[in-house]
């Protein structure tokens, strides 16, 4: 399929259909619907993404974790991992991934990362905030920060021993530095991550 007008909308597609399509449009699979991404990320956007991967990457040089940025598939699963039956996939702006066993297949990640970061933009805090929390929090990531580049703050919500995500008080700003069990000794100054700002 080289068109995404030749999709019906309306049906449930699997990761199997996902990886065949061909056309230029960045779209996520939730619960087998097909979600399309907004354009193109904004300048703050990819500043803020960039910065926050840079320090990860920058902490994680010869570590087991490993940190990823979009375009990148995660695929969701709990136990069936056929690319027929995966009717989860999503492009996180960023992503760290502690368990390898889930690179095994080279063209994604198979199964929760540790760690999913999202920036908003203005066509998808709706998404992030409901859709994306939901499904984050149903498959198990540890940790979704949600950044908030126009009031230049960051939501860090933990998954707690229900499985459900919490959030440890106020959003981060600046003068606020994240620190995560997850990492042992990585620091995000919140200064950092705006300073550059457009």
């Amino acid at each position: 399929m080289n068109s995404i007008d030749d999709l019906d909308l309306s049906k449930s597609y699997t990761y199997a259909d996902y990886y065949s399509w061909r056309f230029e449009e960045r779209l996520e699979l939730i619960k087998g619907k097909i979600f399309k991404m907004s354009p193109a990320p904004t300048g703050n956007h990819q500043l803020i993404a960039g910065s926050i991967f840079a320090e990860l990457h920058h902490f994680l040089k010869g570590q087991n974790c490993k940190v990823f940025m979009a375009p990148f598939d995660v695929r969701l699963v709990r136990d069936e991992t056929s690319d027929k039956k995966v009717k989860n996939v999503v492009q996180p702006d960023v992503c760290v991934v502690c368990d390898m066993a889930k690179m095994a297949d080279p063209r994604s990640c198979l199964g929760a990362p540790d760690i999913i970061v999202e920036v908003l933009s203005t066509g998808n805090s709706s998404k992030e905030l409901k859709t994306k929390y939901d499904l984050y929090e149903e498959f198990g990531v540890k940790e979704y920060w949600v950044v908030y580049p126009s009031e230049q703050s960051l939501v860090r919500y933990v998954l707690d021993t229900n499985g459900k995500f919490a959030t440890e008080g106020r959003a981060l700003t600046g003068g606020d530095t994240l620190t995560t069990p997850i990492l042992p000794g990585f620091e995000l100054a919140m200064d950092d991550v705006f300073r550059d700002l457009l």
